[in-house]
C-alpha cells in the first residue's frame, strides 16, 4: 500500500471503509508529518492533537456502528481549518498579534458542518492578519511558503492551507476567498482551490455584508475538491444570500461530461494596470489551445472588470477590513497593513461605503448580462509566478504593499465581484518546475457544469504526480 499521504482524500475515505485504514491512524500519519514540516512550510499555526485523535476515534466508533453508505464522502478524513474560523478550545489567532492567546468556546459554523461529516481536524492552517493580504507572513507564525520552492510565498489569505496539501500535510483544507484568497495560494502551490458561487456555502456570523467572501476547497484534485464542498455546501435559514448547490451534488458534477461549451478569455488585468508575466501568458495559451482541443469554443471577450472599476472594490474590502472588533488597548499590535486599511476605512463614511457596495452590484449586474451568451471564462490566477517571501510586504510603505499586491493579483477579485464559481487549476509549470494556475469561471447558478469542466482538464492534462521535492 502507498504512503497514506499519497492517496487521494476520496480514496483515503474508501480505504476507512473497507477496514484496510483507520480514521485514527490516518490522523496519527498526518500529525506525526505536520510535527516534523510545518516550520519549513508554515502551513499551520497550531496543530490541535488531542482534538484531532478524539474526533478521528469518533469516527472509527461511528462506522462500527453505522451502515457505510449513511456516512459522509469524507468520513474519516483530516480537513484543517483556516486560522480565521472558530473551533471551540482550539486558539485562534485570526493571523493577528492581537489575539494570538485567543481560545473560542464555540464553533463557527463550518467547524461543525465539519466536525458532523465525520471529518477530523488536524489543526489551524496559517492566515495573514484577517485574511487581508495576498501573502501569508503573519506575525504569529512562520511565513507559508510553496513547497515547489521554500524560498517563495504560498501567497494568502489561505497560503497555510494550501502549502499543507501541497506538501502532505493534508489530504485538502477549509479556506476562505474574499479576493482570490482561495485561488491565488492554489496557483502558488500547485493545487486546486475551488471557490463556489455566492450563497452555496453558509457565511454563518460571517460579517461580511457585501457577499464577497465565501468559504471554498484546497486538494490535489478536482473530485477531491468537489467532495469538500459537498460537505460545506449547506446553506441554513436566514443566510443573506441563499443558493443551492448542485443538482446531484459536486462530487457527481465531476463525473459528468460538460458538453461543448462557449468560452471567453482573457488577460488583462482588472485591479491594476500592470504587464503579465510571459510564463503565466504562457500558460494561458496553452490551455486555450486545450480547451479547443477539447472541443469547445474559445474567444477573446473584454474582461467583466477593468482598472477604472477597481476603487469600489478597494472602499469596500478597506471597509471589511475595518469590521474586526479589536480592542483599542491591543490595537497597537496590529500590523502595519492592517492599521493603514483600518485607517483608511475610518475615512470612509456610511454613503461612501454604500456607494461602494452599490457599483459593485452594478458592474456585476451589467457584466453577467453583458457575458451572459458565454458557459464559462479563461483567465490567469495570478500575473506573475510565486513570488520571495517577502516580496508583497512592506511594513514601511503599506499603501506600496498593497499596491504590489493587486499587481501580483489582479484577475481574481473579478470573480467575488460577480459571485460566480471559480477554479484555479494547476495547468501550467515554469522550466524552474514553479506552479501557474488557470482560472476558470462559470455562471451563477452553474457550478456543477464549471467542476465537470475542471475534471476534464484534469483528466487531459493531469497533474498528479508534480509533487515537490520534499514529499
Amino acid at each position: 500500500m502507498s504512503q497514506p499521504h499519497d492517496l487521494s482524500a476520496l480514496h483515503q475515505a474508501a480505504a476507512i471503509r473497507r477496514g484496510e485504514l483507520s480514521a485514527v491512524e490516518l490522523a496519527e500519519h498526518y500529525l506525526a508529518r505536520a510535527q516534523r514540516r510545518n516550520d519549513e512550510v508554515g502551513a499551520y499555526v497550531t496543530l490541535a492533537p488531542e482534538l484531532a485523535l478524539a474526533q478521528a476515534r469518533a469516527a472509527d466508533h461511528a462506522l462500527r456502528e453505522a451502515d457505510p453508505a449513511t456516512l459522509g464522502p469524507l468520513h474519516g478524513v483530516p480537513v484543517p481549518i483556516k486560522d480565521l474560523t472558530p473551533v471551540a478550545g482550539v486558539r485562534c489567532t485570526f493571523g493577528s498579534a492581537a489575539f494570538a492567546d485567543f481560545v473560542p468556546t464555540a464553533d463557527d459554523r463550518i467547524a461543525t458542518v465539519l466536525r458532523e461529516a465525520g471529518t477530523t481536524m488536524l489543526g489551524k492552517t496559517h492566515t495573514p492578519e484577517f485574511g487581508l493580504t495576498a501573502h501569508t507572513e503573519s506575525d504569529v507564525a512562520p511565513p507559508a511558503r510553496t513547497p515547489h520552492d521554500l524560498t517563495r510565498s504560498a501567497s494568502g489569505s489561505s497560503g497555510g492551507a494550501a502549502a499543507a496539501v501541497a506538501a502532505g500535510l493534508a489530504p485538502l483544507a477549509h479556506g476562505n476567498d474574499g479576493g482570490g484568497s482561495v485561488r491565488t495560494p492554489a496557483s502558488a502551490c500547485g493545487v486546486v482551490g475551488l471557490k463556489p458561487g455566492r450563497g452555496i456555502v453558509s457565511g454563518g456570523a460571517s460579517i461580511d455584508p457585501t457577499g464577497l467572501v465565501t468559504s471554498g476547497a484546497l486538494a490535489r484534485s478536482v473530485r477531491d475538491a468537489a467532495a469538500l464542498l459537498d460537505v460545506l455546501a449547506t446553506p441554513e435559514t436566514g443566510d443573506p444570500f441563499p443558493a443551492p448547490p448542485p443538482a446531484g451534488g459536486y462530487l457527481a458534477a465531476a463525473e459528468r461530461d460538460p458538453g461543448r461549451l462557449r468560452i471567453g478569455r482573457f488577460h488583462t488585468p482588472a485591479l491594476a494596470d500592470v504587464p503579465v508575466h510571459p510564463d503565466v501568458v504562457a500558460g494561458y495559451e496553452a490551455t486555450s489551445e486545450l480547451l479547443v482541443e477539447l472541443g469547445h469554443e474559445v474567444v477573446d471577450v473584454e474582461p467583466p472588470y477593468r482598472v477604472r472599476d477597481a476603487a469600489g472594490f478597494d472602499a469596500v474590502w478597506g471597509v471589511l477590513g475595518g469590521l474586526a472588533p479589536v480592542p483599542p488597548e491591543l490595537s497597537g499590535r496590529l500590523a502595519a497593513i492592517t492599521r493603514w486599511h483600518r485607517e483608511r476605512a475610518a475615512r470612509i463614511d456610511g454613503v461612501a461605503y454604500a456607494r461602494a457596495v452599490a457599483e459593485l452590484h452594478a458592474v456585476a449586474r451589467a457584466a453577467l448580462v453583458r457575458l451572459a451568451p458565454l458557459h464559462a471564462l479563461l483567465s490567469p490566477t495570478l500575473a506573475q509566478p510565486p513570488l520571495p517571501v517577502g516580496a508583497l510586504r512592506d511594513d514601511e510603505n503599506p499603501a506600496a504593499g498593497f499596491a504590489a499586491e493587486k499587481a501580483f493579483s489582479p484577475f481574481a477579485a473579478t470573480f467575488n465581484v460577480l459571485g460566480v464559481p471559480a477554479v484555479s487549476l494547476p495547468l501550467h509549470w515554469t522550466e524552474a518546475a514553479l506552479p501557474i494556475g488557470m482560472t476558470l469561471s462559470g455562471r451563477r447558478g452553474e457550478d456543477g457544469r464549471l467542476v465537470a469542466l475542471a475534471a476534464q482538464l484534469e483528466a487531459a492534462r493531469p497533474w498528479s504526480r508534480r509533487l515537490p521535492p520534499t514529499w
